[in-house]
């Protein structure tokens, strides 16, 4: 694997991990619990998100001239995730883990559908096309 695929598949399993944290304690009707590993997972996805659409897209675009193939779906993808959060987010607020944990299943499937069209095409072809990508690493790495 190349760098930017090693360092973004990393970064998708910590987010997963977050996920997971936050699906458990919703599972276990621990509203409150479940809400705060809630925001640690959507704020560790505003970080990828960030990373990918501010940098590695952006790069990968000028790179390779096209930029309503791969970038372009992941974007909508991202879209209809930051939807999906929302109503998640929503549903804690209102105490009901049942309706969260609903959301949820749909957005671990969109999640690990997304995952893995970026980690078998998205990100390996980055490393293959973009010269300049430890650059490109060390400016995703540099996003606060």
């Amino acid at each position: 694997m190349g760098c930017l695929t090693d360092f973004l598949h990393q970064d998708h399993a910590r987010c997963d991990d977050l996920y997971l944290k936050a699906e458990r304690l919703a599972a276990d009707a621990d509203v409150a619990a479940a809400d705060k590993a809630f925001l640690a997972f959507s704020e560790a996805m505003a970080h990828h998100f960030a990373m990918e659409e501010q940098v590695l897209f952006p790069a990968f675009e000028e790179t390779t001239g096209n930029t309503a193939g791969p970038t372009a779906v992941m974007r909508h993808e991202h879209e209809q995730m930051r939807g999906l959060f929302a109503d998640m987010a929503a549903a804690l607020s209102a105490g009901r883990a049942d309706e969260f944990l609903a959301v949820a299943d749909t957005l671990l499937v969109l999640m690990q559908q997304h995952n893995a069209k970026e980690e078998r095409i998205l990100y390996p072809m980055s490393d293959r096309v973009l010269a300049d990508a430890d650059e490109v690493l060390a400016r995703m790495q540099a996003i606060a």
